[in-house]
């Protein structure tokens, strides 16, 4: 099949994985300012529907090309497991009481997960230096989030955070293995809008759907449609087109660390020594992994 999207330049797809890591991480942030506004299928549906607009919009204009029927398939499943299961469980978690520190050590297991099923499903070989980086890397996010770690919560939160997990995971494989023909534009708005109908479902059916248009959750949405549904979300399939799933996967491990750093510089949240620490354990395992 061919690849109708052109390909990053040298220098970009350098820092693809940097900025990739960056711009994910912020996705928490988004988080934590816009949920107490909005209830969270709402909030993911008003995301999503902006952002399969802008992007339909871009397509018309650019004149680029749809997918065949075959393929547009293939983009709902990996749609709907990457961005409504993964996003909405993430969400859910948080709303549901399970703490940020929690949710993250949880969809954590992604990339582990990802390289297990890899080696099976899609023969990828995972060499035993890669398994040590990504077990090293799980290791040093529990070192991250050790502190801000709490046992006691809500069974169905937890539920919602293994569902995000199980999303995120399925959906990279598939993405890899049946989306990689497609033009980013047009083949990311067919995966939005397949997953608006599906969190405006769920969020008819669950929630009140009313929303707070306050400043902090107008620059939530914003920021989540043109950073995380645009920006991060484009490099994140740039990146699975051109490397190993395990390989990409590693990259997750580095969410953690990021946002705790974020949330120290932005909430003036501390970082003990022990956080500070993990940052090094989790760089090198992301590093022996992605060699």
């Amino acid at each position: 099949m061919r690849n109708h999207s052109s390909p990053l330049p040298g220098f970009l797809l350098r820092l693809a994985p940097a900025l990739f890591v960056v711009l994910w991480s912020t996705g928490f942030i988004g988080a934590k300012y816009g949920l107490p506004y909005a209830e969270p299928f709402t909030f993911l549906l008003l995301r999503l529907l902006l952002v399969s607009l802008l992007l339909s919009g871009a397509a018309l204009v650019t004149r680029a090309p749809w997918p065949s029927w075959q393929l547009t398939g293939h983009l709902v499943v990996a749609g709907l497991l990457v961005h409504a299961v993964y996003l909405g469980g993430v969400f859910a978690a948080i709303a549901h009481g399970l703490p940020s520190a929690m949710t993250a050590l949880i969809v954590g297991l992604q990339p582990l997960l990802t390289a297990a099923l890899a080696s099976k499903l899609m023969k990828e070989k995972v060499g035993p230096r890669q398994w040590l980086g990504l077990v090293l890397g799980l290791i040093g996010v529990g070192m991250v989030v050790w502190r801000k770690l709490s046992f006691g919560t809500d069974y169905t939160a937890i539920l919602y955070a293994l569902a995000a997990l199980i999303g995120i995971t399925v959906g990279t494989l598939y993405q890899k293995r049946f989306c990689g023909g497609m033009d980013l534009r047009t083949g990311t708005a067919v995966q939005y809008m397949a997953c608006c109908v599906v969190l405006g479902l769920a969020a008819a059916g669950t929630e009140t759907m009313h929303v707070d248009w306050t400043p902090s959750f107008v620059f939530a949405l914003g920021w989540l449609v043109l950073v995380l549904s645009v920006g991060a979300i484009f490099l994140l399939f740039q990146l699975i087109r051109q490397g190993q799933a395990a390989r990409v996967a590693s990259l997750f491990y580095m969410t953690p660390p990021t946002t705790a750093l974020m949330a120290w510089a932005l909430f003036g949240e501390s970082l003990p020594p022990l956080a500070l620490a993990g940052f090094v354990v989790v760089a090198g395992g992301v590093a022996l992994a992605r060699r």
